[in-house]
């Protein structure tokens, strides 16, 4: 059996459970947080992380990105990513490398569809629609808000930790 301990309200809970683990935490969008890592073109709002709750293995939170504006390139390290789009329509560009010559690629996308973002392909998001922001939420399976911005979307700037 799992060790416990009785919590001062006299509730026996797991002993490996810090108490800062064992309370929800609500975010409202007035708490969400403008200072996280960043790429041209959009801007990123951290809501769950490390740094805002204590998150020990996943970060979330919101992208923005303007009307008939794109994002610059670049990868989330090995961190995978799945994305919710909230409104507006963005598309998601990537480079399609299994076939016989590299092709771009672009998958366009409506409120209420999911994107999954695998660890380290080069990706930018565009938002063709002039007059709509395109907002979207973001989970991903780090703690902290992993951005290594790029020049192309070619695996060329890519650089994978050794192993």
């Amino acid at each position: 059996m799992t060790d416990v301990v009785r919590s001062p309200s006299g509730v026996l809970v797991p002993a490996s459970i810090d108490p800062f683990h064992r309370v929800l935490h609500h975010v409202a969008p007035s708490g969400l947080v403008g200072d996280t890592a960043q790429t041209t073109g959009m801007r990123r709002r951290e809501a769950i992380s490390g740094a805002t709750v204590g998150a020990r293995n996943l970060w979330m939170g919101q992208t923005h990105v303007p009307g008939a504006t794109n994002s610059g390139n670049h990868h989330h390290g090995a961190s995978e990513t799945a994305i919710y789009v909230v409104s507006g329509t963005p598309r998601f560009v990537f480079l399609d490398v299994e076939g016989d010559e590299p092709v771009e690629r672009v998958v366009q996308t409506a409120p209420g569809d999911y994107v999954f973002v695998p660890p380290w392909v080069p990706h930018r998001e565009e938002n063709p629609d002039p007059d709509v922001e395109a907002v979207v939420v973001i989970a991903r399976t780090t703690q902290e808000a992993v951005v290594v911005n790029l020049d192309g979307l070619d695996w060329s700037e890519v650089e994978l930790p050794p192993g």
